[in-house]
């Protein structure tokens, strides 16, 4: 797992293999961050990162810039990785929080310019996530939502969906809150 792009950019990160994880590939990552670089402008934006895992994506965000990171996940052990991990490489603007992401989204009365979700890819609620997170308004006016999902498995529709991009088993559906 490396960082991609920004001030920490080329950096590996060796999280212990003992995580509750499966991170973003490097790979799906990088074709990600190609597609939002001229959507979002990093510098200016609060990010939300949903199951964050080992904290690739709040990683890569606070390295390329954002103002503020809020890590979510319900493992102990990924915060501490996170949390860690962060304080080392200076990314004082990833914040850690425990909570299970459906609760969390459910009572969050803050909202983001960009959110990546990655839940478990057999959590039941996965096709509804989309729908919980628009509708409860976490995501700001011309706001972007990344669900990662199976590829084989097919999201709730909703009015601000925008396109699927699929990247093996995995794929990223996006949302565009114009």
């Amino acid at each position: 797992m490396r960082i991609i792009g920004g001030k920490i950019g080329g950096i590996r990160l060796n999280p212990p293999t003992n995580l509750p994880v499966r991170p973003t590939t490097d790979i799906a990552k990088e074709a990600l961050f190609n597609i939002l670089q001229h959507q979002i402008q990093w510098d200016e934006s609060t990010c939300l990162d949903l199951f964050c895992g080992t904290g690739n994506i709040s990683f890569e965000l606070a390295s390329r810039g954002a103002l503020e990171v809020d890590a979510v996940d319900i493992h102990s052990k990924c915060l501490f990785y996170v949390k860690d991990t962060a304080k080392k490489h200076d990314l004082e603007v990833i914040t850690t929080r425990k909570a299970d992401v459906f609760k969390f989204v459910s009572s969050c009365k803050k909202s983001y310019d960009f959110i990546f979700a990655d839940p478990p890819y057999d959590v039941a609620q996965l096709p509804q996530l989309p729908q919980l997170i628009l509708d409860n308004g976490l995501l700001k006016e011309g706001g972007i939502l990344v669900i990662e999902h199976p590829s084989l498995r097919k999201l709730v529709d909703h009015p601000l969906f925008i396109e699927t991009r699929k990247y093996g088993y995995s794929s990223f559906s996006f949302y565009h809150n114009k």
